[in-house]
């Protein structure tokens, strides 16, 4: 990943760039609005877990940009019960629709990589014993 901002587009009156950290939050986004999505993962190497309702929303999302094209990889925490293919083909569509529309970079691919899956009701279950328990 550069840290450099992309040439995109020369126009008559100057240059649009746009740098590759707009495309990771971009990306961010619209793999956290997927249904199914539990939140983003830092990786493997890092263990560092990003929930939904966190802010940085760039974190487990890797891109590459070009002049005309972007890759995208995501790494993703799944919630349980749901069909992981599905999921997955979804924040594909969604991440290409979401880049292509509002920069304009044609998305060569998106790479979905499922680090984990969290059970929502093992963390309903605690709140509800600690609800009970003090009164």
């Amino acid at each position: 990943m550069s840290s450099l901002p992309t040439e995109f587009e020369r126009t008559e009156i100057g240059e649009i760039q746009i740098a590759p950290e707009v495309i990771e939050v971009i990306a961010g986004l619209a793999t956290v609005e997927v249904r199914g999505v539990a939140g983003m993962s830092g990786g493997f190497a890092g263990g560092i877990v990003e929930l939904l309702g966190r802010k940085n929303l760039s974190k487990g999302v890797k891109v590459e940009v070009g002049q005309r094209e972007a890759a995208v990889d995501v790494s993703v925490i799944v919630e349980y019960g749901n069909r992981l293919p599905e999921v997955a083909t979804e924040i594909q569509r969604n991440v290409k629709r979401s880049i292509e529309t509002m920069t304009g970079l044609h998305v060569v691919e998106v790479n979905v990589h499922i680090h984990d899956v969290i059970f929502k009701t093992a963390e309903k279950n605690e709140e509800i014993e600690l609800s009970n328990r003090v009164k």
